[in-house]
């Protein structure tokens, strides 16, 4: 492999290995395990807004890359909210929504991929102008981002052994919240590629 050519996709593959590490960490219970987890998750979602600057910035865009990117997020995403789960920090509904939603709106993806169309930039699916606002805007993509990172860092915060309770509970408080809003926006996201996924499958188009 072309290391050079490819450095945005070996950034999105190497942030899943990054948030596999922090997630490794929540099973040691010390609080430097913790501190840790917490600065290997800000790494591996900063990585998601590196490669996409790679890419655009050294040509290296690709449909490859855009499935890579997706790939990516999808296991980084759903690792956080299965494993928040497990530990009985959140509801299960969280991970069952996240992925219910991620093999629907990824099934109807590789259906457009298989025509030419990606998710996101110059030959994105989405043809509205809300469809491509709430999907693939760099506003809504960049807010929904923040969301995550933010629930899931105050959700490691707020578990980590030996912080006072009293503080921790109130950074839970504000977790779980953050947590709401970015599942929710999770799922409004899929809306569009939903509603405008009929022009996929219309014969002899």
């Amino acid at each position: 492999m072309d290391i050079k050519n490819n450095t945005a996709n070996i950034v999105s593959v190497t942030r899943i290995f990054v948030a596999f590490a922090a997630i490794g960490l929540l099973f040691v219970h010390t609080t430097t395990s913790y501190i840790w987890a917490v600065v290997l998750t800000i790494i591996a979602f900063a990585m998601d807004g590196v490669d996409g600057y790679i890419a655009r910035k050294y040509n290296q865009t690709s449909e490859w890359g855009s499935v890579l990117d997706i790939m990516g997020d999808r296991i980084v995403e759903a690792s956080y909210w299965i494993v928040f789960a497990v530990m009985g920090w959140l509801n299960i509904l969280f991970p069952i929504v996240c992925i219910a939603r991620a093999f629907t709106t990824d099934s109807i993806r590789s259906v457009a991929l298989s025509k030419g169309m990606t998710a996101f930039g110059d030959k994105s699916m989405q043809s509205t102008a809300w469809g491509k606002f709430i999907c693939a805007s760099k506003f809504m993509r960049i807010s929904y981002a923040v969301a995550k990172v933010a629930a899931f860092v105050l959700m490691i915060v707020a578990y980590t052994p030996h912080l006072e309770s009293d503080v921790a509970e109130v950074i839970r408080l504000v977790a779980v919240v953050l947590a709401w809003f970015a599942i929710i926006f999770c799922v409004v996201r899929a809306v569009p590629v939903v509603a405008e996924s009929g022009k996929l499958f219309n014969d002899g188009k």
